[in-house]
């Protein structure tokens, strides 16, 4: 298992990030770089709207510049018993407490030479929840060296202290699935968080970061696992007004495919079953 020590923790409080230098072993950072490499290679999630270009709008003939995998472990089980998601777990309940459970994840990928940097924003910007309240860190890990180069994570230090930002569609483009922060801040306090394989970088849901481009000739692969505290009844908090006109076409694949009938919603069905396996599995693993 892995912890944190009382300085680390105090460290994350102040500036709301903290690096690691290791939360796995290197033979499982390995063995995820071949489930993450197939996952991307075969567009695992496409249909299903769980797969999109984070920096582009999904169009036909181009190729995307970020690609993500919302959820991935629907489409690899073996991601559901790694020591990372064990590690990541016990790490959380330390710094949003005990209750802290698993809310999401994502496999995201820089493609070599065109991967597109990852805009200045908030995690908490992105929340389509209106009405309730909860802590929420992320927990990212690289599965090769993440450098400047090829884009590690980089963070405005006591940035989580504050608000949630004004954010606006990348290029004001609502088909587009990122935010980028639009409000005045000063990007000059930025802190690169440069990591060896297995690393982590750990952030608050308010910390603004951002990662550069890939511009080297290896893909840069990432596994974050984010998780939740207790929600909390916030009745005042409504949908940010940033999102309200978000028209991904990954969404409508997803609208879609819970839609189709006939054998293929027999097939959807089917493999949402073996999703609720998976995560069930989860839960009990997290429970031990």
């Amino acid at each position: 298992m892995s912890s944190l020590d009382e300085a680390q923790v105090s460290f994350f409080r102040e500036h709301g990030y903290l690096p690691m230098e290791a939360i796995t072993s290197a033979d499982e950072v390995a063995e995820l770089r071949g489930i993450f490499d197939g996952l991307f290679a075969s567009r695992a999630g496409w249909e299903q709207g769980r797969a999109f270009d984070l920096a582009g709008a999904d169009e036909a003939g181009k190729e995307p510049v970020l690609p993500q995998i919302i959820n991935p472990v629907e489409f690899a089980p073996a991601l559901a018993s790694t020591r990372f998601r064990v590690n990541a777990l016990a790490i959380a309940r330390q710094l949003i407490g005990p209750g802290a459970e698993p809310w999401f994840e994502h496999a995201i990928n820089k493609p070599a030479r065109i991967g597109a940097a990852t805009p200045w924003h908030q995690d908490e910007a992105h929340r389509y929840d209106p009405g309730v309240d909860y802590e929420q860190i992320s927990i990212w890990m690289p599965l090769q060296p993440a450098t400047l180069e090829n884009g590690c994570m980089q963070y405005i230090p006591g940035s989580h202290r504050g608000p949630v930002l004004e954010h606006h569609s990348l290029n004001d483009d609502p088909r587009i699935s990122a935010l980028e922060c639009c409000a005045t801040f000063d990007a000059t306090k930025a802190v690169a968080c440069p990591l060896p394989a297995g690393g982590a970088a750990i952030h608050h849901c308010r910390t603004l970061h951002c990662a550069s481009a890939n511009v080297t000739g290896q893909p840069r692969r990432a596994y974050i696992l984010a998780f939740r505290g207790a929600p909390v009844p916030a009745p005042a908090r409504e949908m940010f007004p940033w999102l309200r006109g978000k028209q991904t076409p990954a969404a409508q694949r997803a609208a879609s495919w819970e839609n189709r009938g006939g054998a293929v919603g027999r097939a959807g069905r089917a493999a949402a079953g073996v999703a609720r396996r998976a995560a069930r599995k989860i839960s009990r693993m997290f429970r031990k």
